[in-house]
This record gives structure tokens, sequence and C-alpha cells, in this order.
């Protein structure tokens, strides 16, 4: 917390701006897509403070880093949905997953755990599915096989055993959670029915899981710290 909280500090201050502007979402412009991609753009920063050579030695950072590129394109794609970019959007977290779940890696593999991912993505998708129709039939399958299949390799990575750098693992995993409560929430608002304050829900979650994704990307930073102390 001493070593990257400092780090994290623009991103706290850019979230502030953006909820107490609260800019409608009404009238979308180039100043409102800026003020919701700015906690992004922070962790972009946060991120490039650790050193170019630190991302380009660690896939995973790198690969986060890639990641949150492409959530702040989806995000400005988003502000424009009603004028036909939602799906544009949709495309660039589809692709932000897959970054992610490469970053979170293949071992171990906890097959349970993506059993139980694969459920969860299931039901929600039979639940959804009568509400859907045209191309979001599949498109919104896709997508919910795509952040299943993220949220199963960010469990998979949490070992509460044995395992030095558990913060930054489970960090990920509570990340990947709120990842996929942010945007059922969208689903279910979008598709099926208003959701009370759903603005508030999906924004409040969606910055919360950025920024512990992001976090997640110091843990092989901090295990080479440990090592040369050691």
């Amino acid at each position: 917390v001493k070593s990257e909280g400092p780090k994290l500090v623009p991103f706290f201050k850019a979230t502030c701006v953006y909820f107490v502007l609260w800019l409608p979402t009404s009238s979308p412009s180039w100043f409102s897509a800026l003020i919701k991609c700015l906690p992004i753009f922070c962790l972009w920063v946060f991120l490039l403070a650790h050193g170019i050579n630190f991302l380009v030695s660690h896939r995973s950072a790198s690969r986060i880093l890639a990641g949150l590129i492409f959530s702040a394109v989806g995000d400005a794609f988003l502000i424009w949905q009603e004028q036909g970019y939602f799906i544009h959007g949709l495309l660039m977290f589809a692709i932000t997953h897959i970054l992610y779940s490469s970053a979170f890696g293949m071992k171990p593999l906890h097959l349970k755990a993506g059993l139980l991912m694969g459920v969860v993505s299931s039901s929600c998708y039979a639940f959804l599915y009568s509400y859907l129709s045209g191309p979001f039939t599949y498109l919104v399958a896709v997508y919910i096989a795509l952040i299943g299949f993220m949220g199963w390799r960010a469990v998979a990575g949490v070992q509460l055993c044995n395992d030095l750098w558990t913060w930054t693992k489970l960090s990920a995993c509570v990340g990947a959670m709120l990842f996929m409560v942010s945007d059922l929430t969208i689903a279910l608002n979008k598709f099926c029915f208003p959701v009370p304050y759903s603005r508030v829900i999906i924004m409040a979650t969606y910055y919360a899981a950025q920024m512990l994704i992001a976090l997640s990307a110091v843990e092989t930073r901090d295990e080479e710290d440990f090592r040369k102390r050691s």
C-alpha cells in the first residue's frame, strides 16, 4: 500500500471528478468522453510509472496495459452508444477481456473454478436470452463467454496457501468479479429492464475493477524486489 498507493492518487482524483461532474449521458461529447476515460488514463500512468523496462520484460503487465488502452477506446464508443456505437464498444471490451485472460495465464488450471464460472455465465445468458434479438443474440453470448473465461483465470490464480503474493492475485480476482457485475448491470439495464441507480453501480464497480486489475500487474515487480532483499 505504501509503495503503490501514491501512484494511484491521480486515479482517485479523476474518479472523483467524474462522479462530481456527473455529465448527462443524453448529450454525448468529446468532453464527456474525456472525463469518463480520465481515470483509465491515470491507470495507464500508474503502470508506466513502474518503468518501460518492467512492462517490456513482463508480458502480463504489458497485456494489462493494452487491455486498459482498449477499455478507454470502448468507453469512448459507449458515450455514443445511442448513436449506434454500442457494438463497437462491446468489441473493444471483448478484446480487453482476451488480453486480461492472457495476462492472468493458464496456471494453475483449477477446473472446479472454471466449471463454476461456466455455470454462472450460462445462467446469466439463459436469463438474458429471451430479451435479445438480432445480432445481439450471438454477440452477447460470445461476450459473456469471454468475460466468464477472464473471471475463471482470475479466480484460478488465487492460492491462499503457500503463496507469498496472494494480495495481487486476490486483487485480480476481485477486480474480475466487479467487472462482471458492472457488465451484467449494463446488460440488464439495456436489454431487460431499468435498473435503479444503474449508472452509479456500473461506473463504481467498473472503475474499482480496473484499478484492482491494474494493481495485479505489479506482482512480478514485488517478487523481484523481495528476491533482491533476500
